[in-house]
């Protein structure tokens, strides 16, 4: 027998709330008529999904096999209520996606642009974060669609092939940062400069690793690590610090004269960005379309990241 989606919607309500009184609360009902709901559900799966305690509700290890079924399910029954109102004309539907800083910056804009001057009623909700927040936004359809750097495929998601980019990646300072003066300058000599870099396991923070290593050199202590591009931008611009960056990702700043590359031998890099979809499951119309438009740019010649080989 399918599972109803009612009871799933109640079931997923006390996973994200903690306890049949706050869910019943979130779902406008009482909470003897929620604990029925779940006892029915229970009584379908055959199982006990969730653990009673005083101060709560924690699921089973039943419930924890259910709830990504639940989630799934729940999603694809509101896109296509979306895709049904959208054809109705009721709305045009919302597009959901996720994508690291420099992506961001220059190839998500110009293809939701694109996207809207065709489909002007639709909306556009887009996440901004690191790799490891996004792809569990995407597992967990927070988002449709994910743009991220080279990474392999897993059970939950999957690289769209058709749409990859190549980026590269500098050391850069401020435009008056004192190095600048100085000829002949190497990498030993910035083992004692402040930095400022993305989060350890960040794609930069790796890049920037992997830099240093490669010349025979441990890497150099960071005096902040930030998730925020906003923040990293103004300690390389107003406070002196060094940072690695894709060349993407400050491209604005460059033409204010702002930030550049520092001119350090051997310290240009190269990084491959990837489009990522759940492995299974529709994707929604919305989604389609600003998918059906990323690949247009990676197969343009005047998409200044092109495509990669």
């Amino acid at each position: 027998m399918p599972y109803d989606l009612h009871h799933l919607k109640a079931f997923a309500a006390i996973v994200k709330a903690g306890s049949l009184g706050q869910a019943a609360a979130l779902l406008h009902i009482t909470q003897p008529a929620l604990s029925r709901t779940i006892k029915r559900l229970e009584a379908q799966a055959g199982v006990a999904l969730f653990e009673r305690h005083a101060k709560g509700m924690q699921l089973t290890e039943f419930g924890q096999v259910l709830l990504p079924h639940a989630t799934l399910l729940l999603r694809e029954s509101e896109r296509a209520q979306e895709d049904i109102n959208a054809l109705r004309g009721l709305s045009k539907g919302t597009i959901r996606v996720g994508a690291v800083a420099s992506l961001i910056g220059q190839t998500l804009p110009r293809a939701i642009s694109q996207v809207l001057q065709q489909w002007p009623g639709l909306r556009v909700q887009v996440v901004e974060g690191i790799w490891d927040e996004l792809s569990q936004a995407l597992v967990k359809h927070e988002i449709d669609l994910a743009l991220g750097g080279a990474a392999p495929d897993t059970d939950d998601i999957i690289g769209v092939r058709e749409c990859r980019w190549q980026d590269s990646t500098h050391l850069v300072a401020a435009l008056d940062h004192p190095l600048r003066l100085r000829a002949d300058l190497q990498l030993a000599d910035l083992m004692q400069q402040r930095w400022a870099i993305t989060p350890k396991g960040t794609a930069p923070y790796e890049s920037m690793s992997s830099l240093f290593a490669a010349q025979g050199l441990g890497l150099p202590e960071i005096a902040v690590e930030t998730s925020s591009i906003i923040m990293l931008k103004n300690l390389v611009m107003q406070a002196g610090f060094l940072s690695w960056f894709p060349e993407s990702m400050y491209g604005l700043e460059r033409q204010a004269g702002l930030i550049d590359a520092l001119p350090v031998p051997g310290t240009q890099g190269s990084r491959s960005l990837t489009l990522f979809r759940r492995r299974r499951g529709i994707l929604p119309g919305p989604a389609v379309k600003l998918l059906e438009e990323l690949r247009r740019l990676t197969r343009s010649p005047a998409d200044p990241l092109g495509p990669t080989a």
